[in-house]
C-alpha cells in the first residue's frame, strides 16, 4: 500500500503538468506537441483556474486542427468558464462560421448563454458572421430569445451594428421585428440652465425613461438603412418611438443619420412628431443636414415648428443636444444660431417666419450675432475650446447674419434684457459683424435693460450689473473697442 501511494504521488504532478501543456501547446500554436498530448491521453477538459479549457483556446484562434484534434479525443464542446463563456461564444466574437460549424455539428449547444443572459446567437448577430448564424438557426437557436440584463435579442444587435445581411436570416427565421428592450431609469441633469444658481435639488437631477428600443429604433441610431428597409418590410412601424417619445425619424435626425431618417421620411414617418419636446426638422438643423432638411420640407414639415421641452443630457455631456434654454426655438432659428445659412434659405423659402425668436425675445437675427453663444464653446455646446476663442470664423458668423437681414431680421429689435444684435457681436469681438450691422443702420449706443450700451460692455463699465448673458470681459477685443469708437459708441 505505501509503494502504490508512493507511485500515486509520484505521477500526480507528471500528469498534471501535462494537462497544463496541452493549454501552453494550443496557446503557442503547436499542433504537434498537442498531436502528441492527446496520444498521451492526457485531460483534454482540464481547465484553467477561470474553467478557460484547450478547446476554448483553440475557439479563440480559430484554430480549426487544434479543435478537431481536442473534439476527436472526446474534448467537452459545451465547457463554460466563470461567466458563462463556451467555446461556441468566442467563436462568434472570432466571426468564424468555419469554427461555428464544426463545434454545432460536435452538439456544442446552439442556445448556451452567458451568466448575462447573452446567448451565442446574439453574439454571432453582433459581430456579423453571417455562415455563424445560419449554422446555429440550422441547430435550432432561439431567434426570439433575451438577455436578462437588458431583453435585447439577437435582431437588435445585428441592427445596432448594420449587420443587414444577418439582419434578413433572422427576419426570415420569424425573429420578432416589433421587440423591445428593457425599459429603466437613468438620472440626468437639467438642460443646462445655470446649475449652480438653483437650490432645489429636483431641478438639478431628474430620472428619465431609457431603453425600450426595437430593432428599427437600433437601425436608426446605427444608419442602417438598409436593415430598416428590411424591418419595416417585415412589419416595423415606420413612427416607433422610445418611452420619451422619441420617434424613430426624430432619433435618426438627432443622431445624424441622414440615410435611415430620409428612408423614414419616404416610407411615411410623420415628420411632425414632438412627442420629444422638438420635431425631426429641429434635430436635421441641429445636425446640420440641409439634404435631410429638403427632405422633411417636402414631406410637410413645420417650418415654424417650435421647442417645447430640452434634450435630457448627462452631466458634463458633450453630445448634441437642444438645451432647455431653446424652448420656443424655430427650426429657423436654430439654423441661425448655429450658422448653416444653406438651411436658413431652404426654410425662409418654405415659409419659415425669419423675426420668430424664443420667448424671451431674442430673434434668429441676434442667436446668428451671438447673443446666446458664449467664449470657447461651439454653438451647438459640443466641444471647449481650451484657448477661450471662438470656434467659428467670423466670416461663417457675418455670412450668417447677412443672410438673417436679407431674409427680413429687424437689426434693432430688443430682447427682454434689452440686447441687440449688436450686444451680441461687440461681446464676441466680431468685427465685421459689428461693421455690417452699423452699415445697416443697427443703434451703436442702444442700452440694454442694465444700461450698457455694447461699448460698455467690453470696456468694462457697470461690470457688477452685467446680466447673465453678458459676463464682463474687461480688456477683451481692443480692436472691436476700436471700432466702436470709430463708429460713435459711447460707454
Amino acid at each position: 500500500m505505501i509503494g502504490l501511494a508512493v507511485v500515486i504521488l509520484a505521477s500526480a504532478p507528471g500528469l498534471a503538468a501535462a494537462e497544463g501543456t496541452l493549454i501552453d501547446a494550443v496557446k503557442d500554436r503547436n499542433l504537434d506537441e498537442v498531436r502528441a498530448l492527446v496520444k498521451q491521453r492526457v485531460d483534454v477538459n482540464a481547465a484553467e483556474g477561470d474553467g478557460t479549457t484547450a478547446l476554448h483556446w483553440a475557439s479563440h484562434f480559430d484554430d480549426q486542427a487544434a479543435a478537431d484534434l481536442l473534439i476527436g479525443a472526446g474534448a467537452n464542446v459545451n465547457a463554460a468558464n466563470d461567466i458563462g463563456v463556451t467555446p461556441l461564444f468566442l467563436a462568434c466574437t472570432n466571426r468564424s462560421g468555419r469554427m461555428v460549424e464544426r463545434l454545432v455539428a460536435a452538439k456544442a449547444d446552439p442556445n448556451a448563454a452567458l451568466l448575462s443572459g447573452e446567448t451565442v446567437l446574439m453574439e454571432c448577430a453582433r459581430t456579423g458572421d453571417l455562415d455563424a448564424v445560419k449554422a446555429l438557426l440550422a441547430r435550432g437557436a432561439n431567434v426570439n430569445a433575451t438577455g436578462s440584463s437588458h431583453q435585447q435579442t439577437a435582431l437588435m444587435w445585428a441592427a445596432a451594428q448594420g449587420h443587414s445581411k444577418v439582419v434578413a436570416a433572422l427576419i426570415e427565421l420569424g425573429a420578432d421585428v416589433r421587440a423591445r428592450s428593457r425599459t429603466y431609469q437613468s438620472t440626468v441633469t437639467s438642460e443646462g440652465q445655470g446649475l449652480e444658481k438653483r437650490k432645489d435639488p429636483a431641478e438639478l437631477n431628474y430620472t428619465v425613461q431609457r431603453g425600450g428600443s426595437t430593432p428599427l429604433l437600433f437601425a436608426a441610431r446605427a444608419d442602417d438603412a438598409e436593415s430598416a428597409r428590411l424591418l419595416l418590410a417585415a412589419g416595423a412601424d415606420v413612427n416607433d418611438a422610445l418611452p420619451d417619445g422619441t420617434s424613430a425619424l426624430t432619433l435618426a435626425a438627432h443622431s445624424g443619420n441622414e440615410a435611415v431618417a430620409t428612408l423614414l421620411v419616404e416610407k411615411g414617418a410623420d415628420p411632425n412628431a414632438a412627442a420629444v419636446g422638438y420635431t425631426p426638422l429641429h434635430a436635421a438643423v441641429l445636425r446640420g443636414k440641409l439634404g435631410l432638411v429638403n427632405a422633411l420640407l417636402a414631406r410637410g414639415a413645420n417650418p415654424n415648428a417650435r421647442i417645447t421641452a430640452g434634450t435630457p443630457i448627462r452631466r458634463s455631456s458633450q453630445d448634441f443636444a437642444l438645451p432647455k434654454s431653446l424652448i420656443g426655438a424655430t427650426p429657423y432659428y436654430l439654423a441661425a444660431k448655429y450658422l448653416e445659412v444653406p438651411i436658413m434659405r431652404a426654410l425662409a423659402a418654405a415659409g419659415a417666419d425669419p423675426k420668430l425668436g424664443t420667448p424671451d425675445g431674442t430673434t434668429p437675427l441676434m442667436a446668428a450675432a451671438g447673443i446666446g453663444a458664449s467664449l470657447g464653446s461651439d454653438r451647438r455646446g459640443v466641444g471647449i475650446d481650451d484657448g477661450g476663442g471662438q470656434l467659428e470664423p467670423q466670416s461663417r458668423v457675418l455670412e450668417a447674419v447677412q443672410a438673417a437681414i436679407d431674409l427680413g431680421g429687424d437689426v434693432n429689435a430688443a430682447n427682454q434684457a434689452g440686447n441687440t444684435a449688436l450686444h451680441g457681436a461687440a461681446f464676441l469681438g466680431y468685427d465685421s459683424v459689428v461693421q455690417r450691422l452699423a452699415d445697416k443702420n443697427a443703434a451703436i449706443n442702444a442700452k440694454n435693460k442694465r444700461g450698457q450700451t455694447p461699448l460698455a460692455m467690453l470696456t468694462g463699465r457697470d461690470a457688477a450689473a452685467a446680466n447673465a448673458v453678458f459676463s464682463p470681459v474687461e480688456g477683451a477685443f481692443p480692436s472691436t473697442v476700436a471700432l466702436l469708437r470709430k463708429l460713435g459708441a459711447t460707454d
